[in-house]
């Protein structure tokens, strides 16, 4: 008899507890999104559960979609030079480079964008082809392949593998050679070709 009665109250405060915790968590989802609970604003950094969370999700994502893709063995100078370009036009201004800064306006956007100096120590060349594909929801990193040829692609993967072991000087050199090409490229153009022909492809 006394267990019954034990185990009806231990039921009652339990579905007690249970119903009470989903009832805050609606509560509490109510509020952030009808009435402005979340601060959607870029002039906040995320709580820091909030960032665990989604960088978490992200990386898991990431890990995940990068299984099927099927890596070179290795990359050309030629890539390694064609993706440089690529960074230069795209990329620079959000993630920086050696001895680069990020542009100022890019330190106010929520994420920051990261430095990708030693982004080949930390990803897999599957796992950064899907990043530099696919984008990252959520952040300003667009999907590059819905936009730019694969080879694009695999050339920006193959200037990324490739940072790590380059010197301020080395990057520099690549920067003036994406200059100097991006400039060749532009008076080889004819001004009276139609709207979007001088653009690279």
């Amino acid at each position: 008899m006394r267990r019954s009665v034990f185990s009806s109250r231990f039921f009652i405060g339990w579905a007690a507890g249970v119903l009470s915790s989903g009832a805050i968590a609606v509560a509490l989802a109510v509020w952030m999104i009808f009435f402005g609970g979340f601060d959607a604003s870029a002039a906040k950094q995320h709580a820091m559960a909030v960032a665990w969370v989604t960088h978490k999700a992200m990386r898991s994502s990431v890990k995940t979609r990068a299984k099927d893709v099927q890596s070179p063995d290795a990359f050309t100078p030629a890539q390694v030079s064609a993706g440089a370009q690529e960074y230069e036009q795209h990329c620079i201004a959000c993630h920086g480079g050696p001895a680069i800064a990020r542009a100022a306006w890019a330190s106010a956007m929520i994420p920051t964008p990261p430095y990708l100096i030693d982004s080949a120590r930390q990803w897999s060349t599957a796992e950064l082809y899907t990043v530099v594909r696919d984008g990252i929801k959520m952040t300003a990193m667009p999907a590059w392949g819905e936009v730019e040829p694969d080879q694009k692609i695999w050339d920006v993967v193959a200037f990324l593998d490739a940072l790590p072991k380059m010197s301020p000087d080395e990057f520099a050199r690549l920067r003036s050679q994406s200059t100097e090409q991006a400039a060749q490229r532009g008076s080889a153009c004819d001004p009276h070709a139609r709207p979007g022909a001088c653009l690279s492809e």
